[in-house]
């Protein structure tokens, strides 16, 4: 089992745990032992293993937490994780996930009105049986009714950050298994998807049973849905599915092409090719009138035979792929690689868990060349939000490091100021003058009406000292919907303005989704993708924002932060 795994289980634990009703403070060690372990940049198998060295001593890790990571590390399972699965019903956990609801209230609309699935909440909502609830009335049953789906799409779907690390989890599982000549990833994860429903493994293999056996053999298998000649579908924890495909090579392109999808992607393909009469399918490449074959080893041969490039995965969604592709006009989409800044972080001066320096080493560490400190202004109160005079004193301490750091990083003086609920910004203009890097972001008052949010956001535009629209749609990706809000207006504003708009790279926003993304690159609206990094391993989310504005479409160019210093200060 990996840190990652190991995270998982004390997370599910602290969830469960709630429901519970069990000691708080007890709750919140297991939910920093998890985040402690999640951050590790080494493993924690290996820190066991070394005789020199105790897992407790770590910060945010102590001896129950070590003892039940033996455990995990030694038999792969926790007991008391499968004594309060038995307990507590899934549903419970599902429920809770509606926005406005948590633990308790999740767990009083089960007792009390014997809920068993969502659709039976839903029904309950309908019937008016949740309103007549002490504590909870008519607006909740609305507001429990519009989150709703919500909650469905959370229990059935995985962030695509989580994917990835159980892709490459399997992946280094499976390259153990020696007679694995080619591997690959399709399905909407291939694709990028914000979240992904299950994960699509296709191999080519000498042995085939040999390939499915190894497989079975993951760690953190929970059971085998089903096997067969070609197809082995198990299950990861509690409910995720992971199906593998045997193929033959010639077939493989042909394969990793079809089920890498989308599927409207694929009937644009299908039908590009009967009219130059040939047919596609998961096999490969035909003439319709001798059925010969004549491609599928590779992806590149797939679309090379129906007369088209080979188009990124990210934009198989058909959208406007197939006209780009014909006047071979496709973009060269940007790369993890092609960032040197970073704009959005947070520091133990507000809700951060590392210093200003830590930060600006460890953007070093990345290859960064800039970074903007940008902590909450004082609005946001539960995270210590900055007054005037913190704020200056943190810009002046900015200046006395710079020296320090001449030459390898630049550091701007920054701040995340809100956008108030009235209108107008959390900071007086004067100190927003003295700012390198202005974000302005809505945290509050995010259930006001379409006019209330856009005319809010329109004001921060027109305001001379903001730089940046930060998480434009304020959404939580299977949690908390976007806001309300005029994009279109937004947008066209920011043009004129000729501001600029933050893609949020944290794997639970992605905001600007992709479709605002390519509507940004129409308007010629430079993007800042950042990170907003709470510590120094959430620098590390930027793939994630890559991932988000390559189904945007979006190339280096389109990017401010992948500009030099020089150029970027030009651009502002």
């Amino acid at each position: 089992m990996d840190n990652s795994g190991i995270a998982a289980v004390f997370e599910e634990l602290a969830e469960l745990l709630e429901f519970k009703g069990e000691n708080p403070f007890r709750i919140r060690a297991y939910k920093q032992g998890a985040r402690a372990i999640r951050d590790l940049d080494e493993s924690v198998a290996d820190i066991v293993a070394d005789p020199d060295r105790k897992l407790s001593d770590l910060p945010g890790i102590g001896k129950t937490l070590a003892d039940k990571t033996e455990v995990l590390l030694e038999s792969g399972e926790l007991p008391q994780l499968a004594k309060l699965r038995a307990e507590v019903p899934e549903v419970m956990i599902q429920i809770s996930r509606i926005p406005g609801l948590g633990a308790k209230k999740a767990a009083m609309l089960q007792k009390e009105l014997s809920i068993e699935s969502l659709d039976d909440l839903r029904k309950a909502c309908e019937d008016g049986s949740v309103a007549k609830l002490k504590g909870f009335g008519k607006k909740t049953s609305e507001s429990i009714l519009e989150g709703l789906s919500i909650a469905e799409q959370a229990a059935e779907r995985i962030y695509w950050s989580a994917g990835d690390d159980l892709a490459n989890s399997i992946s280094k599982h499976m390259k153990g298994c020696r007679g694995i000549e080619k591997l690959e990833w399709a399905g909407s994860y291939r694709r990028g998807r914000e979240t992904v429903g299950d994960l699509d493994l296709l191999v080519v293999a000498k042995d085939r049973d040999a390939a499915m056996d190894h497989l079975e053999t993951y760690p953190e298998k929970s059971q085998t849905i089903g096997r067969g000649e070609t197809k082995i579908s198990i299950r990861v924890g509690k409910a995720f599915q992971v199906d593998m495909r045997c193929v033959d090579a010639h077939q493989f392109g042909a394969a990793l092409q079809y089920f890498t999808g989308s599927q409207a992607h694929n009937i644009h393909t299908r039908r590009i090719a009967k009219e130059k009469g040939l047919k596609i399918n998961e096999y490969g490449v035909f003439k319709l009138d001798d059925d010969q074959q004549v491609a599928g080893e590779t992806e590149q041969d797939v679309y090379a035979a129906i007369g088209l490039p080979w188009i990124p995965p990210e934009l198989r969604e058909d959208r406007l792929e197939f006209k780009a592709a014909e006047k071979d006009s496709l973009p060269e989409l940007i790369e993890t690689s092609d960032v040197r800044g970073d704009l959005h972080m947070h520091t133990t001066a507000t809700d951060g868990q590392n210093t200003i320096r830590e930060m600006a080493d460890a953007a070093i560490e990345r290859g960064l060349k800039y970074i903007a400190i940008t902590d909450h202004s004082q609005r946001v109160s539960m995270a210590m939000g900055l007054t005037p005079d913190r704020l200056r004193e943190q810009w002046k301490a900015i200046d006395e490091i710079r020296p320090e750091y001449e030459g390898r990083l630049e550091i701007l003086k920054g701040i995340e100021c809100d956008i108030l609920e009235a209108g107008g910004m959390d900071l007086p203009d004067d100190v927003l003058a003295e700012a390198d890097w202005v974000l302005a972001s809505v945290h509050y008052g995010q259930r006001q009406s379409r006019e209330q949010i856009t005319e809010r956001i329109l004001g921060a535009i027109e305001n001379e000292h903001v730089d940046c629209i930060a998480h434009p749609t304020g959404r939580l990706i299977n949690r908390r919907p976007p806001y309300e809000v005029d994009m279109d207006a937004v947008m066209k504003a920011v043009a004129k303005a000729k501001k600029l708009m933050e893609l949020n790279a944290n794997p639970a926003r992605l905001d600007l989704n992709e479709i605002h993304l390519a509507a940004a690159k129409k308007l010629g609206i430079p993007i800042v993708i950042s990170t907003d990094a709470h510590n120094i391993h959430g620098l590390d989310v930027m793939q994630y924002g890559i991932k988000q504005a390559r189904r945007g479409g979006l190339t280096k160019a389109d990017v401010a932060n992948t500009k030099t210093f020089k150029q970027f200060q030009k651009l502002l």
